[in-house]
């Protein structure tokens, strides 16, 4: 049986297996916690009670994953929601069962990023790097012009181009 090696089953086993690896470490330490979770505590930590597009813009995650994400650890316990002001935005608030485990979380982020260091330092090029060097050609140029002779006139990239403020 072969191996898929395109760059999107590449990207999604890579982080599916970081992401189980770190979760491992989680559950010695009794947490039903995913990775996942992560920006969204951070978010809050920085922010305090939010909505979930404050917690969206802030991290930088699409609004429906930063739901998505919520919405989980709403089910699990880790976030409640309270009313907002306007009464059409939820605010998203830390539980006690949160505030509980920071300081576990906080010990298994530093490992995280001591491993993820140590990972980069194996490589022959530091994979953070180069995931921002991804992101910043993204930015550049959507994915869905590149290969094509006729980018520029591409509607996908001249969308793109108008989102970003660009005339085409």
């Amino acid at each position: 049986m072969s191996k898929t090696t395109t760059l999107g089953s590449l990207l999604r086993t890579l982080i599916e297996r970081l992401d189980h690896d770190v979760e491992l470490r989680y559950q010695a330490h009794g947490l039903d916690y995913r990775p996942r979770y992560t920006p969204v505590v951070r978010a809050l930590q920085e922010l305090g009670p939010a909505s979930i597009t404050s917690i969206a813009n802030h991290t930088g995650i699409p609004h429906s994953a930063a739901s998505q994400t919520v919405a989980q650890m709403h089910k699990k316990g880790w976030i409640a929601y309270s009313e907002g002001s306007d009464k059409r935005a939820r605010i998203v608030t830390p539980t006690a069962q949160l505030d509980a485990a920071l300081p576990t979380l906080r010990r298994e982020w530093e490992v995280t990023r001591r491993a993820a260091s140590a990972f980069d330092a194996e490589l022959s090029a530091s994979l953070s790097a180069l995931l921002v060097e991804a992101h910043a050609a993204l930015d550049r140029a959507p994915f869905s012009s590149r290969g094509q002779d006729e980018a520029e006139s591409s509607p996908i990239h001249a969308r793109h181009q108008r989102k970003r403020g660009k005339r085409t």
